[in-house]
């Protein structure tokens, strides 16, 4: 199991669109919600804040208006798949004018935050 004490950005356009991947760690939900209001502060102008979280005992996720099941979903499908473990990860978009289609945008959506986490120094977590 990895985690990540960090804060690291990434950033994509798609057809005008730009997308912010946030990815952090957190140590519980109230941790999460209280950095989810910052981005949104600091993006203020964003259309959509799509968001997966995963702690310990429990992981949420929210497509923010987007397809269902095209942003969120995919995004905590990911953290599990890597195996991580208190951590955040909110992906800003910035609506270009063109529509994606939800096959395309599901994959921006994975690939910006594959993306991030993958150039992020990953901590290994030790189960006692």
């Amino acid at each position: 199991m990895y985690t990540f004490s960090g804060i690291n950005t990434n950033e994509i356009e798609v057809l005008s669109s730009k997308f912010i991947a946030i990815f952090f760690g957190v140590k519980n939900k109230e941790e999460f919600d209280d950095k989810l209001i910052d981005i949104k502060k600091e993006y203020k102008k964003a259309k959509h804040y799509c968001y997966a979280y995963k702690l310990e005992t429990s992981s949420k996720s929210s497509d923010d208006g987007e397809p269902k099941g095209t942003a969120g979903r995919p995004m905590l499908e990911l953290l599990h798949k890597k195996d991580l473990v208190n951590v955040g990860l909110v992906v800003v978009r910035y609506f270009g004018g063109k529509k994606l289609g939800a096959s395309r945008l599901l994959r921006t959506y994975v690939n910006v935050a594959n993306e991030v986490i993958n150039k992020s120094e990953l901590l290994l977590v030790m189960k006692m």
